[in-house]
């Protein structure tokens, strides 16, 4: 925001016409045009993007991409050097693999070209502007500095502007500051309006200024334009949000870690037996295959469509639970949140202004604890508050709905629930009204009823109790009762309510408007709230079990803000004053930081500042919750943002994981965001990080489950070479094993429900390895082992049974041989079927585990074993995979190999449990 845009703000009216060359009747239709040509239209103009195509030839060049396209050539290379073995299926499907996965990828890269379509949706398409002194309907494209705008209630502000003329102007403001309540404006020169304000300083808290992308809620004005297109403050969100990186998600980065680690270890196994074969004499080609064999044996290429398909059941899980992901990295991503900075307004409340207190003389009272005719007593109080407001009535799918300031429209559900001053009562007629304005800040209107003249007017009591010299029902009001009356305000602000006073009187027949606010009687104080969402507190719980920080950054007032994470248990329920400099604070209690004493922080004070336990933020700026992202994540904390306004969208966008409001929420903000609660609960996001741990450990799970096929897979290759003995499994073989059988098991383990105690531990430190040292020993040293023992041990029963000699050769299409590498390939498949059980928890016995309690686990063995018995006795399985038909003494050799993994496996993990648990 620039120092010219605030001096017009600043300056007066003659003085800011001059400023931009324009005068009370706007501008010429000629000067118009030429300044369109200067300075552009008045749009939200997108930054440069790359083509499409280099988008999507991107997605097919990274790390995993790039491994797997040279796996794909190697086994073209193959089939080259040696047809007819089924290495070219090999090589297509691997490049399916990529493609697949490379197409899902593009589809991400349109979020910020859908961001800016939401983005001008809400921007009015027609405006009145004055043009050679009359009001003509432009394009709001049209529109350039120095225009003359007409407004009305209703009407979308074009561009940024300075009010000239206003009545009972109210503006909608909370898509630039999240607060929940209309705002006065008027022409006043220096008043920072009804919202307050920060020195100043921030057009959107300025009373005189209307921001690009607002509303006007109730009244009219005439306004002024200084800045459009990307030059105003709604530009420069806009600028934000397409400047401001997509964060990679930590699968993302753990998946390109594992790639650089899979393609490292690949080559070097793939090298070194290379080098071995040479030294033992090897053809060179022939050596060069197996080379790649133990290279595609090493890459796995199931692990990405595994990993998506997970991702993507999961998706599917939480959405049932009103929570829709709209990328799917981000679902592991929410379960590693350290910290979740949430909006106050929509997010932890209902978004809707209500009555709860009245402070009349005979007391305050709760309004929940007042019914018809109990409410009745107070009716002066009611009758003010029915008919001082500028409500206005519309249909809405054909019932009558009242549309402006949403305090007038809790004020009027007051009435309705005492059945009365819903609408003007016959005979009663509105004369007048003394609108409400940033320096009066109260609103009178003057009605005509069957009794006479009656003022009716509410306001801040500041200003209404001076105009007051008597209390309804309470007597006079001396200086003793004023103290009295000002004390009772100040306990419900206090509690964060927001407080108005309401006050009439009969006017003489002589009385003119301007004579009609004084000797007011004082019907009393109503408070207002934002009532917090039920949920909200027990989620918070949860959140602080599962060593999750939450902290409030709004834009609203901090006493409201305190008072609602007072009620939902956010904070303490006493706390540090909110304008105290956190540097000097209490070392103890809550501390809500402004976003004045913020832009006053270095980066390196707001880092300190948030290592603070309870630090909270309030009149925030949307680069200031932008800035208070940034400073977590440089602090290593995987942040979560919450919002529903414009104002969040470069938050939510910068954030780890962004999450917007379905309901409440604008377009942008679910277009910025990874997930969209589809019911507004922020409870559903504790929902959403419970199946977000779980998917990171059901990873981990299918993770050893594939890992740990690829030594039995590796281990044939190492026997051809070292022992001289036929090669025990083929490559194609291998690719049934990768891409066939052991998929669907794989896919059940990412759909494990959470165990019990997933939201009862810490999260994951940021730095923590989706593939660490411990998943590796299992898989590789303890599992795969095991598994390669059983396979060669089929390999070699199915031989010696056959009358196979040490140091014979054997023939690719000898019967004998292929009914050999089949039973290697069976005692793969075999052992998988036994591992997916023993993965479904690392020392957990799989006795704990009801057999039907994850079906998907049953019907992915089910497949498996089909998947066998197709390549093993069906024509075409066996001319595709190189196989032959299995004898059943094989199967019977088979089931103690199985039955001695598993009871190993439990020794090991019984083992781990024991080391766990000792003191």
């Amino acid at each position: 925001m620039t120092d010219q845009r605030i001096k017009i703000a600043r300056v007066p009216l003659d003085q800011a016409y001059a400023s931009l060359r324009s005068a009370p009747t706007g501008l010429g239709g000629t000067e118009a045009a030429r300044r369109v040509g200067e300075f552009g239209p008045n749009r939200l103009e997108e930054l440069q993007r790359k083509h499409w195509l280099a988008s999507l030839a991107r997605e097919f060049a990274n790390f995993f991409a790039l491994i797997l396209w040279l796996a794909a050539a190697l086994a073209l290379v193959a089939e080259w050097r040696d047809p007819d073995q089924g290495m070219a299926l090999l090589a297509a499907a691997i490049v399916g693999v990529i493609l697949i996965n490379g197409v899902f990828s593009f589809w991400q890269e349109f979020r910020a070209e859908r961001a800016m379509a939401a983005l001008r949706r809400l921007l009015p398409v027609r405006v009145q502007a004055l043009r050679d002194g009359s009001p003509t309907q432009v394009d709001a494209d049209a529109l350039v500095p120095g225009d003359v705008i007409l407004l009305e209630a209703g009407d979308g502000v074009p561009a940024d502007c300075r009010v000239i003329e206003s009545t009972a102007l109210k503006l909608d403001n909370a898509t630039m500051t999240g607060e929940a309540k209309s705002v006065g404006r008027s022409s006043e020169v220096g008043e920072e309006g009804e919202g307050g304000g920060r020195g100043g300083e921030d057009l959107a808290h300025s009373g005189n200024v209307l921001l690009m992308g607002t509303s006007i809620a109730a009244g009219s004005a005439q306004a002024l334009v200084f800045a459009t297109g990307m030059h105003t403050r709604f530009g420069a969100i806009a600028r934000l949000t397409q400047v401001t990186g997509t964060a990679e998600s930590l699968l993302q980065r753990e998946i390109r870690r594992l790639s650089k680690w899979v393609a490292l270890l690949a080559t070097t196994i793939g090298v070194i037996f290379f080098l071995i074969g040479l030294a033992l004499g090897l053809p060179f080609w022939a050596n060069l295959i197996f080379a790649i064999g133990i290279i595609v044996a090493n890459v796995p290429e199931g692990l990405l469509p595994t990993v998506t398909l997970a991702l993507a059941m999961a998706t599917q899980r939480m959405a049932k639970r009103h929570a829709l992901v709209r990328h799917l990295a981000a679902v592991e991503t929410l379960g590693a949140t350290t910290v979740i900075v949430s909006d106050k307004t929509g997010t932890l409340t209902r978004s809707e202004m209500a009555v709860v207190r009245l402070a009349v003389a005979e007391g305050d009272v709760a309004v929940a604890a007042l019914r018809g005719e109990a409410l009745t007593r107070h009716h002066r109080l009611i009758e003010t508050a029915s008919l001082c407001h500028d409500l206005r009535q519309t249909l809405v799918d054909g019932e009558l709905c009242w549309l402006g300031d949403p305090m007038e429209a809790a004020l009027l559900r007051l009435s309705r629930s005492v059945g009365a001053w819903v609408e003007m009562p016959a005979g009663w007629e509105r004369l007048g009204e003394l609108p409400f304005d940033t320096v009066r800040k109260r609103q009178s209107v003057i009605v005509a009823t069957p009794a006479g003249r009656v003022l009716y007017c509410k306001g801040a009591p500041e200003t209404v109790l001076p105009l007051c010299d008597a209390v309804e029902a309470g007597g006079a009001l001396d200086a003793a009762a004023r103290a009295h009356w000002r004390e009772r305000q100040h306990v419900l602000a206090s509690q964060g309510l927001r407080v108005i006073a309401f006050a009439w009187r009969r006017l003489d027949a002589a009385e003119t408007d301007a004579m009609a606010e004084r000797g007011l009687t004082l019907c009393g104080l109503v408070g207002l709230q934002d009532p917090p969402r039920p949920e909200v507190a027990g989620a918070l719980a949860s959140c602080k079990r599962a060593g999750i920080r939450v902290i409030m950054c709004t834009g609203d007032h901090p006493d409201t803000a305190r008072a609602i994470a007072r009620e939902i248990g956010l904070v303490e329920k006493v706390g540090v004053g909110d304008m105290e400099c956190p540097a000097r604070g209490m070392p103890n209690g809550d501390r809500f930081v402004l976003g004045a004493e913020l832009a006053r922080m270095s980066d390196t004070q707001l880092q300190l500042l948030l290592d603070l336990p309870d630090v909270h933020f309030a009149r925030m700026a949307p680069e200031q919750k932008l800035r208070v992202v940034e400073a977590l994540k440089r602090k290593q904390e995987v942040v979560a943002v919450t919002g529903d306004g414009v104002n969040d969208a470069p938050a939510l966008k910068a954030a780890d994981i962004g999450v917007a409001m379905g309901l409440s929420g604008t377009d942008v903000a679910r277009e910025a965001a990874d997930m969209v609660l589809l019911d507004d609960n922020f409870a559903t996001i504790v929902v959403a990080i419970e199946e977000g741990r779980a998917v990171y450990d059901n990873i981990r799970k299918f993770l050893t489950y594939i890992l740990t096929s690829n030594i039995p897979e590796i281990v044939p290759y190492l026997a051809f070479v070292l022992f001289r003995i036929p090669l025990p499994l083929t490559i194609i073989q291998i690719l049934a094993v990768d891409l066939g059988t052991d998929m669907l098991p794989a896919l059940a383990l990412g759909t494990e429900r959470p165990a019990p105690d997933t939201m009862a531990r810490p999260p994951r430190a940021r730095g923590e390895r989706l593939l660490n040292g411990p998943l590796l020993a299992r898989a590789y040293l303890f599992l795969g082992p095991l598994e390669a023992a059983i396979a060669m041990a089929a390999f070699l029963f199915v031989l010696e049974r056959g009358g196979w000699q040490y140091g014979q050769a054997l023939a690719n299409n000898d019967p004998l041989y292929l009914m050999a590498t089949t039973a290697c390939l069976a005692g793969i498949v075999a052992s998988q079927v036994v591992n997916v059980f023993l993965c479904r928890h690392p020392t957990q016995s799989t006795l704990g585990f009801g057999i039907f309690s994850n079906p998907l686990i049953l019907w992915g063995i089910a497949l498996e074993l089909l998947l066998l018995a197709v390549i093993g006795y069906t024509p075409w399985g066996n001319a595709i995979f190189g196989a032959a038909p299995l004898p059943a003494a094989l199967f019977a050799f088979l089931a103690p190999c199985m039955f001695a993994m598993w009871l190993l496996e439990e020794a090991r993990k019984r083992l781990a449990r024991a080391a766990v648990t000792k003191p």
